[in-house]
């Protein structure tokens, strides 16, 4: 039997440390997947996973803590935490091409056409708004449903579809645009 976001939240406030594991097993890699989608970068997805997780544990006898859903709140800090990382990057000037080429690419110019297309759709993605940044990347990143992605971000389903289509539609100009 799993225990629910609520007794694991509830027992995490008593300072119980398996509650607080379990949630981190629980949640640890589809934030990694998220962040990692998000910002094509391993280590820095690795590093703001630990955030997110640290930013729970200092929350949870604050009244900024989640209350019933865990993973909702996870994603969120997920989402503000990578676009303070871009804020940062574009303060400070350049950004790392990649660790390295991947041996197992046909070639190192089709490795590196493949990560700028990658990076032609993150900065296209980033041109989003919040909401449909979000849509895209739990829909697509993470493969969630309709319905899943409506209880992650606390909209009617109706409101993702809405979101989506207008995201997906504004992606195709911003990349339509750039290749012209």
């Amino acid at each position: 039997m799993t225990t629910s976001d609520r007794e694991l939240l509830q027992q995490a406030r008593e300072y119980d440390a398996q509650a607080v594991a379990e949630m981190y097993d629980r949640y640890a890699e589809p934030i990694y997947r998220y962040l990692y989608r998000y910002l094509g970068d391993a280590a820095q997805a690795e590093d703001l996973t630990s955030e997110v997780f640290l930013r729970l544990l200092n929350a949870l006898n604050t009244p900024r803590a989640p209350r019933d859903q865990i993973q909702g709140w996870l994603y969120r800090v997920a989402h503000n935490l990578a676009m303070d990382w871009f804020r940062q990057q574009a303060k400070g000037g350049s950004l790392d091409l990649n660790e390295s080429l991947s041996a197992e690419a046909n070639s190192p110019l089709a490795e590196l056409e493949k990560r700028q297309a990658q990076g032609r759709l993150r900065a296209a993605v980033r041109e989003l708004t919040v909401d449909q940044q979000r849509v895209i990347l739990l829909r697509f990143g993470q493969g969630y449903k309709i319905a899943e992605a409506s209880q992650l971000m606390g909209k009617s389903e109706g409101a993702i579809k809405i979101l989506q289509h207008r995201a997906i539609r504004r992606l195709r100009k911003l990349l339509a645009a750039e290749e012209k």
